[in-house]
C-alpha cells in the first residue's frame, strides 16, 4: 500500500506540472517573452521527468508484484486449464484494476490543484523571466530562489486563488478558441493519462507476454500524439502568437488556459472510462502478435 500511495504522490505531481505548463503561454505574453518562458518551464519540467523515472519503475513493480501473486495462487490445473481463469487469479485482476484506478484519480487530483495554482505560478513564472533577463543565467536564478525567498515572497503579494465567482464569470463569456480544440484535448489527455496503465494491466490479462503488452502502449498512446501534433499545439501556439501580434487580447488566451486546464480535468475523468476497454485491446493486439488472438467469426 505504501508502494502505491507513493506511486499516486508522483503521478499527483506529474499531472500538476502537466498543467501548469498551460501557464507558460500567459506570461510569455504578459513578459513579451514566449521563446524565454518555455525555454524557462524545462527547467521546471526536470521535476516532472525526474518524478517519472521514479513512478514508472515502481508501478511496473506493483503490476508485477500482483502477476507473480496471482499466478503462484491460482495454479490448480485439476480446476482450470488457464491460470487466468482461476477464480483467484480474476480476484487479484479486480484489485489490481481498482489501484490502477486510484493511480488516475492521482492524476485528476493533480490537475485540480495545478488549475487552482495557475494565477500563482503565472505571477510568479513571470516574475523569474525578468529577473532572468536582468541575471542572464538559470544558475544565477535559481541561486536568488534559494537564498533570497524574501523577494519570491514580494513577488506574491496580491496573488490569490481564483474566486468561483470568478470562474463562473468566466465560463458564461463567448468561447473565443475553437471547441474541437478543446475537445480534442479531452480526448488527449484521456488517452494519455490510461496509456501505460492499460498496457500494464493487460499485460497482468495475458501475463505470458506481458511485455509485449506494455510495450504495445504505443497503440493506444499514438492517436493522442496524431491529435496533439495536428490540432492542440498548433492551435494553442496559433491563438498565443495572434495575441503576442494584438490580433487577440489578452484575455483571449487566459481563457483559453483555464478551459484547457477544464478540459485537462474531464480527461482525467475520461480516462476511467477507456481504461479497461484500452486493455482489452492492447491485449487482443498481444494475442494476435502471438498468434493466439480470438478472431471474430
Amino acid at each position: 500500500m505504501t508502494r502505491l500511495l507513493v506511486v499516486a504522490a508522483l503521478t499527483a505531481l506529474i499531472h500538476l506540472i502537466n498543467t501548469l505548463i498551460y501557464g507558460v503561454r500567459l506570461s510569455g505574453i504578459q513578459t513579451r517573452r514566449l521563446a524565454t518562458a518555455i525555454s524557462l518551464f524545462n527547467v521546471i519540467f526536470l521535476v516532472s521527468s525526474t518524478a517519472h523515472m521514479i513512478q514508472a519503475p515502481l508501478l511496473s513493480t506493483i503490476v508485477e508484484r500482483a502477476i507473480n501473486l496471482s499466478l503462484g495462487g491460482a495454479v490448480h490445473p485439476e480446476e482450470v486449464d488457464d491460470p487466468v481463469q482461476s477464480a483467484f487469479y480474476q480476484a487479484q485482476l479486480e484489485i489490481l484494476a481498482d489501484d490502477l484506478r486510484l493511480v488516475i484519480l492521482a492524476a485528476t487530483f493533480g490537475t485540480v490543484i495545478g488549475a487552482l495554482l495557475i494565477p500563482v505560478f503565472v505571477q510568479l513564472f513571470s516574475r523569474a523571466i525578468i529577473v532572468f533577463d536582468e541575471v542572464g543565467s538559470v544558475p544565477r536564478l535559481v541561486a536568488m530562489a534559494v537564498f533570497s525567498p524574501r523577494k519570491v515572497w514580494r513577488s506574491l503579494a496580491g496573488v490569490h486563488l481564483p474566486r468561483a465567482a470568478t470562474i463562473r464569470s468566466a465560463t458564461r463569456e463567448r468561447l473565443p478558441i475553437p471547441k474541437g480544440f478543446l475537445v480534442a484535448n479531452v480526448i488527449v489527455t484521456g488517452i494519455y493519462t490510461t496509456g501505460v496503465l492499460s498496457a500494464l494491466y493487460a499485460g497482468a490479462l495475458f501475463p505470458q507476454y506481458r511485455s509485449t503488452a506494455v510495450l504495445l502502449s504505443a497503440i493506444v498512446n499514438g492517436f493522442a500524439t496524431v491529435l496533439v501534433a495536428t490540432i492542440v499545439d498548433p492551435t494553442a501556439a496559433r491563438i498565443t502568437d495572434q495575441a503576442l501580434r494584438g490580433e487577440r487580447s489578452e484575455r483571449d488566451v487566459k481563457l483559453m488556459v483555464m478551459w484547457l486546464a477544464v478540459t485537462r480535468f474531464l480527461g482525467t475523468l475520461l480516462a476511467q472510462v477507456l481504461f479497461i476497454p484500452a486493455a482489452l485491446l492492447i491485449r487482443w493486439v498481444a494475442q494476435l502478435l502471438a498468434g493466439t488472438a480470438p478472431f471474430p467469426r
